[in-house]
């Protein structure tokens, strides 16, 4: 079987109003941090029948089409079997 992760991240200078609101609300709460970031990880499986090669273009096309918009967001593909 061979998966891909992908984390999504806001490229830098981007705001990123929901990681400042848990940082305030983990404040409130009583922890000292010093930073939040928001992100998504993807964990895709894309069975047996291709080579890992092939598995990480495809999950590129993915991410260029659907899961990260490029605009505001890097990601990074890593293919694990």
């Amino acid at each position: 079987m061979v998966v891909a992760e992908v984390k999504i991240e806001l490229k830098k200078g981007v705001a990123d109003p929901e990681g400042m609101n848990t940082k305030k609300t983990l404040k409130l709460l009583g922890w000292d941090v010093d930073k939040v970031e928001t992100g998504k990880l993807f964990e895709i499986d894309l069975g047996d029948n291709i080579s890992k090669e092939e598995a990480k273009k495809e999950v590129e096309e993915m991410c260029k089409k659907l899961l990260a918009n490029p605009v505001i967001q890097t990601y990074d593909i890593s293919i694990i079997d």
